[in-house]
């Protein structure tokens, strides 16, 4: 069927505005790790969508703030993660749990604000919930419940796996020059790996394309007569996100550092967690490790994708951990940059006169999510 999404969703500065306040506001998004967040004062920072967002904590409670100082917008926290009081180092404002100005400096004398200016101080705060060890922010002034989009299936496997996670984690940003969407696309699409990475991933891991004919029915009713209600909208949305075992692999290597880590589960899968509508979490080796794939909006053909590595639980401290996990990095770079580099490709192409998709029948968890994004795009769905 050909793509019901036109060249101007993958280029327009005005349509990326549009998804943002349709689409990709009112979502749950992934923001970090609570494994990073464990110490009294520690923070991570992320800009999502154009919003700096800092998640601190505050003696056990995490709390996500818009990350601008009241006083004259200067960003409280200005590293990515670290651990430091809510204090801004312009003028040294200090903001509590609540995100209210616990210390202004010298209020008294310079600043002088009134009983009610002075009540009015308070950080503009966001709805956050945790999943195990991930950690999820909601930036809607009304967000909706955490399992209305993902449900509780998808939320206990996302717990359950991200609890094997390690504590020690590395990190690195790919700034990639193509639209969010070609992500998500690239990554439900099981038939690539054969050709895209015949030399890396497809070595140890078997994807196997397949028709699904009674989905295939599914997405022809659903362009014919559309998602069906708000219900059934919420269904699909739901359904868009799903994890465990994914494609059989090759026995896993055995390694050195395997011995020191309790695995995640006992099984030579390839096990992969899709979360919409931009976070992809693997375990490329059965279990042993995990990768973290954070897609961050940045503009219509500007993506930034955030990589966390981590292996599974350690059972007891190794001297080799670090290396193991830059191993793990530069393993994982040489796929990563195989994906980048067509979907840097594919967006280069893109011009307004560009012709819709063609999607084969195999392509139906695609198919779909473009024709429901459209009805909310369109406005028929309000999420």
């Amino acid at each position: 069927m050909r793509s019901p999404l036109p060249p101007k969703a993958y280029i327009d500065q005005a349509w990326f505005e549009r998804e943002r306040e349709l689409l990709l506001t009112p979502l749950w998004q992934f923001i970090g790790l609570k494994t990073m967040l464990e110490k009294h004062n520690a923070f991570i920072t992320r800009t999502i969508f154009g919003i700096p967002v800092v998640v601190q904590n505050f003696d056990g409670a995490l709390q996500a703030f818009e990350n601008t100082c009241l006083h004259r917008h200067n960003p409280i926290q200005s590293a990515p993660q670290g651990v430091r009081p809510l204090v801004c180092a312009y003028h040294g404002w200090g903001y509590d749990r609540d995100g209210a100005p616990a210390n202004i400096p010298f209020e008294a004398t310079l600043y002088r604000f009134d009983q009610t200016e002075r009540a009015c101080l308070h950080l503009r705060r966001f709805a956050l919930e945790c999943v195990g060890n991930l950690v999820f922010v909601n930036l809607s002034a009304d967000p909706m419940p955490l399992k209305r989009q993902f449900g509780a299936a998808m939320l206990a496997t996302l717990a359950a796996s991200s609890l094997s996670y390690d504590s020690e984690v590395i990190m690195t940003t790919y700034h990639a020059r193509f639209n969010w969407k070609l992500v998500y696309e690239n990554l439900r699409d099981a038939h690539h790996p054969r050709y895209l990475h015949a030399r890396t991933l497809n070595q140890s891991v078997t994807f196997n394309a397949a028709v699904d004919e009674a989905a295939v029915e599914g997405v022809r009713n659903m362009a014919r007569d559309g998602t069906g209600g708000p219900a059934r909208a919420l269904a699909l949305l739901r359904a868009f996100s799903g994890g465990g075992r994914d494609a059989p692999m090759e026995k896993a290597a055995p390694e050195p550092w395997h011995q020191h880590v309790e695995r995640y589960r006992d099984q030579d899968w390839y096990y992969n967690w899709l979360v919409y509508p931009n976070l992809h979490i693997a375990s490329g080796n059965g279990g042993y490790s995990f990768t973290i794939e954070h897609h961050l909006p940045v503009g219509p053909d500007r993506t930034d994708i955030i990589v966390y590595f981590m292996t599974a639980k350690k059972r007891q401290p190794y001297a080799s951990s670090p290396a193991v996990l830059l191993g793990l990095m530069q393993g994982t770079d040489s796929i990563l940059r195989e994906d980048v580099g067509v979907l840097e490709d594919i967006q280069r192409t893109l011009h307004a006169g560009s012709r819709p998709a063609h999607l084969g029948d195999y392509e139906t968890t695609n198919a779909g999510i473009a024709l429901w994004y459209m009805e909310v795009m369109e406005g028929k769905i309000a999420l």
